[in-house]
């Protein structure tokens, strides 16, 4: 048996922390395997590492430069001294500084963070450090190239019995740093967990498990006991922010739960992320979560439905402008396109053009200023009703409802509201679906 375990920049950002993340290791013979990310802020006004990295760089020919290193190397010495470790970090500092000012590329920049911190990790905890950048592949154009690094992976730690690997980054062939986007040590994470095919990977962070909706807006919502792979996709896609969405993908291709647990409470459950469950969850939803920032396109023409290939024209003019869309709720002469509007407005008479050239409309109008909320749970396919009970807790809050999509797995309903009632929306929802059931 064996599990990999992720810790995240705030579990890691102090001496404190580390000693919290060595004694949750050793407290478990299965916990083999570490992902570390860089440390983050140890109090609310601090600087995160990976941050002071990326400035560090950008200042590498200024006055500055030595100041912002200094403020570094304080930082991962604080943690060294605290541990009381021999370790030296000198060496690294001396080609982290040199290829800085060579400017070799801010994705090294911002990968050394994690790279540094998972050699204090490694002598701390007496395991073998494993560079994520002689495994973790990336293709000339920049895209992670999973099977290659799946068969790296497996080679590399066939024999190392304990291990820690950076998070975040890893390589392209020829060698140049490539990180993930920002928490992507989730991913890093999910990668070694579905390689190595181990039986959980456990992802350590600073709150007790997945919440039912964002606490800035629900103060101490309703934690989330058991959620499905598909669901918690949903959720990290519209805005829920404790996984990266693309850390799923790994190990739901090998079927390996993720236990989303907390550094500072070890002994809570957290929340269990699994393939699939006959566990009943305890409200009708799962969670809900969403994003602002979008506008509408509607167009009207009559006959629409039976144009062949109108939706193809309309949606090749996007794909021309080079513009993603994120739902097309439609009717029989009726379409409406929601996209995400600081990518949107750039193009958008070059799109409403092309597409009068494309379909010739009866009728178009924009409407900006919109957010999408989803609602999510598996618990809506046995529950009547659902989208009637969503309207009226929006009507009952004086919400207008701009759009309704329901997919055709029962799973998800999103709701788009404008910006200014999104916080209202999702508390009435809340209310609603949690709050009345407890």
């Amino acid at each position: 048996m064996k599990k990999v375990v992720k810790f995240g920049g705030s579990s890691l950002a102090s001496a404190e922390q580390f000693k919290k993340v060595g004694a949750i290791i050793r407290a478990d013979g299965t916990r083999r395997y570490v992902v570390p990310s860089a440390p983050g802020k140890r109090f609310s006004e601090d600087t995160k590492v990976t941050d002071l990295l990326y400035a560090c760089y950008r200042a590498a020919n200024e006055e500055i430069f030595q100041k912002v290193l200094a403020e570094i190397k304080s930082r991962y010495q604080e943690i060294i001294d605290g541990l009381e470790l021999s370790l030296s970090l000198e060496e690294d500092f001396k080609i982290l500084e040199d290829n800085f000012r060579k400017q070799i590329g801010e994705e090294y920049a911002a990968s050394r963070g994690e790279y540094l911190n998972g050699k204090i990790m490694a002598a701390y905890l007496g395991y073998t450090f494993v560079d994520p950048a002689e495994m973790i592949r990336f293709d000339g154009n920049g895209q992670f190239d999973a099977e290659i690094t799946e068969a790296l992976v497996a080679k590399r730690l066939k024999d190392v019995t304990e291990a820690v690997v950076p998070g975040f980054y890893g390589a392209k062939e020829n060698g140049e740093i490539k990180t993930f986007s920002r928490g992507g040590s989730d991913i890093t994470g999910s990668i070694i967990a579905g390689a190595l095919d181990v039986e959980l990977y456990e992802n350590w962070t600073d709150v007790s498990g997945v919440m039912v909706t964002d606490p800035r807006i629900i103060p101490n919502p309703k934690s989330i006991d058991t959620i499905t792979y598909r669901e918690l996709r949903e959720l990290s896609y519209m805005g829920a922010t404790v996984l990266h969405e693309d850390a799923i993908f790994p190990v739901r291709k090998a079927g390996i739960p993720i236990n989303i647990k907390n550094t500072n409470a070890p002994e809570e459950d957290g929340t269990m992320i699994v393939e699939d469950t006959c566990k009943k969850p305890p409200y009708t939803i799962t969670g809900i979560a969403g994003k602002k920032g979008f506008c509408s396109l509607f167009i009207e023409k009559s006959m629409m439905n039976a144009e062949i290939g109108f939706g193809r024209k309309v949606l090749q003019v996007l794909e021309e402008q080079g513009i993603s869309f994120e739902h097309i709720p439609s009717g029989i002469d009726t379409m409406t396109i929601y996209i995400h509007q600081d990518e949107f407005a750039e193009k958008e008479q070059q799109v409403i053009s092309g597409i009068h050239r494309a379909v010739n409309p009866d009728y178009m109008e924009l409407e900006t200023d919109l957010a999408l909320i989803a609602i999510v749970g598996r618990g809506m396919r046995s529950n009547r009703g659902t989208a009637a009970r969503i309207f009226a807790a929006l009507a009952h809050a004086n919400i207008n409802v701009r759009m309704i999509d329901q997919g055709s797995s029962e799973l998800n309903v999103i709701v788009g509201v404008k910006d200014e009632d999104f916080e209202p929306a999702i508390r009435a929802i809340y209310d609603i679906f949690v709050e009345t059931q407890i």
